[in-house]
């Protein structure tokens, strides 16, 4: 029987979830996957503030970019990042739930697009992250 590519997406998850310690670290949630998209949580704690007692913004990037791999590696075929860009478009905060969306812009070939908008739990976006993917096609992104 073959799987569905949301079983499929399903599976990535799980698999590279397993192995993903940057993102336990952080405390990081995949909340949801499907084909070419995924959504993330990160609870803004007190050692991810910078001296501005704002969120880092490299942390910020680290959740977008995260959102990001688990969007494009969703077909389980092993994808990493070419490139990506962000702005932030508003400080992250002490307590912040910060929400990554990732959404697929373009697939075709070995090369891929994704954007991503991180926002609060109050619906403010933080930072909008845009994404350049590489697949190496015929390795899977994880273990059966």
């Amino acid at each position: 029987m073959t799987a569905t590519p949301q079983q499929v997406a399903e599976r990535v998850r799980a698999g590279m979830f397993a192995e993903d310690r940057a993102a336990q670290a952080l405390g990081m949630e995949v909340t949801a996957i499907g084909p070419g998209s995924a959504t993330l949580t990160m609870t803004v704690r007190e050692h991810m503030l910078n001296g501005h007692a704002i969120c880092h913004g490299g942390l910020i990037a680290t959740l977008a970019d995260t959102a990001f791999a688990y969007g494009c590696n969703s077909y389980d075929e092993l994808t990493v990042a070419s490139g990506f860009s962000i702005d932030f478009v508003a400080p992250g905060r002490l307590g912040d739930v910060l929400t990554a969306r990732c959404a697929e812009v373009s697939r075709a070939g070995r090369t891929g697009v994704y954007d991503v908008t991180v926002e609060n739990q109050r619906g403010e976006r933080i930072a909008v992250f845009r994404g350049r993917s590489y697949t190496a096609k015929g390795r899977p992104a994880v273990k059966a």
